[in-house]
């Protein structure tokens, strides 16, 4: 599917994926479409980074296909691997020897899934993973090819959309950053986050939102242990609206999740949403 403007785009992430996306991340994606470059996302934990791949799926009538980083992880697990055990029972089992480097016991690993099929590919946090890993992943972005020593090589008919998403624990290599276009999702503003929250919990009035999205701005001013994410926001709202959590306490067991933040959580949402 092609899109002939951001607004476009944004239209469509609102009307088919219930993703409201600001104006910034619109137009980067539409750009990142547009141009068939890469998509870097950074910006706190909770902001909607990792949905966002899945809302640009749905428009595009992709699967996604996800990679999640972490330390140590390495070739086999993202691209391919072989299926050994039945190998080894075809090996014991075959009155000859069968051939067994074929696609009957080739295991796709995420990446070369979304290399086959078109896809939205999502390497989540990137950030955590190590240099090794970014070097494979250079290799995939300038060719979006995979070469199996066995096989041959694999190449994509239709180039996956890839989103690469970041905590910013550490930077990614400057080589993978000048392959993508970028974009920073922040906390949305609070008439933002008031719509989010109607989209989301149904029958939310207006005024309730309001104070809620003002609240959650408030809290995220404050050096808390754990900010509130636009996913706990969520929640907390359908609480005291669809749950009948009238009183605040009945409700933040939603919003706060250490302890240490309790009293100044309580400080903030009780003036407010009662």
């Amino acid at each position: 599917m092609t899109f002939v403007s951001a607004a476009e785009l944004a239209a469509q992430l609102d009307t088919k994926a219930g993703y409201l996306a600001g104006e910034g991340l619109a137009a980067a994606a539409f750009l990142a479409l547009r141009g068939k470059r890469p998509l870097l996302l950074e910006g706190a934990p909770g902001v909607g980074k990792t949905a966002f791949a899945g809302a640009m799926a749905t428009v595009l009538g992709r699967g996604v296909e996800r990679v999640q980083c972490y330390p140590g992880l390495d070739a086999s697990q993202v691209l391919y691997d072989w299926n050994f055990p039945a190998q080894m029972f075809a090996l014991r089992a075959a009155g000859a020897v069968e051939d067994l480097w074929t696609e009957k016991y080739l295991v796709a690993r995420p990446v070369l899934r979304a290399l086959r099929t078109p896809s939205v590919l999502l390497v989540d946090e990137v950030d955590r993973a190590e240099d090794d890993f970014e070097a494979l992943l250079l290799e995939v972005l300038d060719t979006f090819k995979i070469t199996i020593p066995e096989l041959g090589t694999v190449g994509a008919p239709v180039e996956p959309f890839v989103i690469l998403t970041s905590n910013r624990t550490r930077e990614p290599h400057d080589a993978v950053k000048r392959r993508c276009f970028y974009h920073w999702i922040d906390h949305p503003t609070e008439e933002l986050e008031a719509r989010i929250l109607r989209h989301h919990v149904d029958g939310l009035p207006g005024e309730l939102a309001a104070r809620i999205a003002a609240a959650m701005a408030e809290l995220r001013r404050l050096e808390l242990t754990k900010p509130p994410s636009i996913a706990e926001a969520i929640d907390y709202a359908r609480a005291l609206h669809e749950f009948g959590g009238a009183d605040v306490d009945d409700a933040i067991s939603t919003m706060v999740k250490h302890h240490d933040d309790l009293d100044r959580v309580r400080a903030v949402l009780a003036p407010g949403t009662r």
